[in-house]
């Protein structure tokens, strides 16, 4: 849950809508059900966003673009490497 204003999707404007759909379309099928989901199942992390949908785009396109298939890393690289950050960065999704 976050603690700031978030745009629920029921509420977004084509802006906002566009922005959430583009990210999404990058990132591989089993990242499509959020493991902390809003009330409208947006992840939360996404929807923290919501207000500057350029930034939401920009900031979750690039992940879903580092996991691209077309890329010379086998998902299970690309994936090591993702929880390796994360650890890192003491976070804990």
């Amino acid at each position: 849950m976050t603690w700031i204003r978030t745009i629920p999707l029921s509420e977004a404007d084509e802006r906002l809508r566009r922005a959430m759909e583009g990210q999404r379309a990058l990132y591989p099928s089993e990242y499509a059900t959020p493991v902390h989901p809003t009330d409208d199942g947006t992840a939360g992390i996404v929807a923290s966003h919501t207000l500057i949908p350029d930034a939401l785009y920009h900031a979750f396109a690039t992940f879903g673009s580092l996991m691209s298939p077309d890329l010379p890393l086998a998902r299970r690289q690309h994936e090591m490497i993702t929880t390796m950050v994360s650890v890192t960065n003491r976070c804990v999704y």
